[in-house]
């Protein structure tokens, strides 16, 4: 079985509840959707958790906007790295305190190095996953790329901006042939979104006092705590 979690922004409480509940077994892998700092008060914490469990279990972690700013507030550059600038003003306070950067003599980006297994982690990270008939992103695809019938060329044609931060396009038809699972947006009604046909959003809102949500494939099971 695949389970796929969503928008956890620092919360390691609800992140070790679901992965406690969760019935993995021999064979399972796990996908987590992006979005894993700011906000939440244990950036640091979820951060070292993931690292120790890509050990226990076969994982994908893709990449979420907060994680693109936090690489480029931290000076990396790649493509997929930007809005460096506002990061803070994001949540990306509460990560930098976790990592103890306000209490350093002179708190500066340039100077400033996460651990190294966490900097390994954060630029390991992908934009997107496909796998047998669904596609795992951290937000969605362009409006464009809706038009298409192709996955594959849909997803060469895409733009970074709209895989890391599209927030109005994940309720339009296509026909690409697999469903699009998401986060990114959470639901106001902290419920797991369902746009027929192929959208399945799972940002519950978990950092807003909701539930964390995963989805348990191909059956569609949830589990949420």
């Amino acid at each position: 079985m695949l389970y796929v979690v969503g928008d956890i922004h620092g919360e390691l409480e609800k992140l070790e509840e679901l992965l406690a509940k969760l019935p993995l077994r021999e064979g399972d892998r796990l996908v987590f959707l992006g979005d894993y700092i700011d906000r939440g008060p244990d950036a640091h914490g979820v951060v070292e958790r993931l690292v120790n469990l890509q050990r226990e279990w076969p994982c994908v972690f893709l990449l979420g906007n907060h994680e693109s700013m936090l690489l480029d507030f931290l000076g990396w550059t790649d493509d997929a790295y930007f809005g460096g600038d506002a990061f803070l003003m994001n949540g990306g306070d509460r990560t930098l305190a976790s990592y103890g950067y306000f209490d350093r003599e002179q708190p500066d980006p340039e100077t400033f190095r996460l651990p190294n297994e966490h900097e390994d982690f954060l630029l390991s990270l992908k934009l997107y996953h496909r796998e047998e008939a669904y596609l795992f992103v951290h937000a969605g695809l362009g409006e464009v790329q809706f038009k298409y019938d192709d996955v594959s060329y849909a997803l060469r044609k895409s733009r970074v901006e709209d895989l890391l931060w599209c927030r109005t396009h994940n309720e339009m038809p296509h026909k690409l042939g697999v469903t699009i699972v998401y986060g990114h947006t959470p639901s106001e009604n902290l419920e797991v979104r369902w746009n027929p046909p192929f959208h399945i959003g799972i940002d519950t809102g978990a950092v807003f006092g909701g539930p964390l949500t995963a989805i348990r494939l191909p059956d569609e099971t949830l589990f949420q705590v």
